[in-house]
């Protein structure tokens, strides 16, 4: 089979191979890796974790409201003797309530977790977005040394010599970092 056909048929594009319509090669495969990390990543899940995120999603779902919906209202219309032939058994409806109460607090739980889950996987796509950056960062302020050095060779002047300086210096993000620290500090104590 050729390469080219063959990465085609296990859904790779390759930068020989034409991605899909208005996708550049480059973007295709990274949508394409994103997605099987997501794939990787819900494999690798616990069972705590894939059972308190379905619970979540099942709770946040409009079939969880309608059954609650016909319960609780079957259950308050019993009781309250709109059926007569049933004896209400929670007259009250205190037997109702906390019932709801500590499905609430499961419910909330099961949400947490899957929270945390979330959080710790946008921690690790922030932490690849700065990486990224800074590389980015980094290459560019190459690139504008580079550019500056054929300028001087062609003895091309350009107004932007100062502002150049400034972009040739290298980020240090460890100085960002606590730059933005130090600000934060002092806004809070204002």
């Amino acid at each position: 089979m050729h390469p080219k056909a063959a990465a085609e048929s296990i859904g790779y594009v390759t930068p020989t191979t034409p991605a899909a319509e208005g996708l550049a090669p480059a973007l295709a495969r990274n949508i394409e890796a994103l997605v099987e990390r997501r794939k990787r990543d819900a494999k690798a899940a616990s069972l705590e974790q894939r059972a308190a995120a379905a619970i979540s999603s099942f709770a946040g779902s409009m079939i969880f409201v309608y059954i609650h919906l016909v319960i609780f209202g079957a259950w308050i219309g019993l009781n309250l003797g709109i059926v007569t032939f049933i004896k209400p058994f929670d007259p009250s409806l205190v037997i109702l309530a906390m019932f709801a109460s500590v499905e609430a607090i499961f419910l909330s739980t099961f949400v947490l977790i899957n929270q945390n889950r979330m959080a710790a996987e946008d921690d690790a796509r922030a932490d690849l977005d700065l990486q990224v950056s800074l590389l980015n960062e980094h290459e560019t302020t190459k690139l504008i040394k580079l550019v500056e050095e054929i300028a001087k060779r062609l003895d091309v002047n350009t107004e932007a010599d100062e502002e150049l300086k400034e972009l040739k210096r290298d980020v240090a993000p460890e100085a960002v970092l606590d730059k933005i620290e130090e600000v934060g500090e002092r806004a809070t104590r204002n």
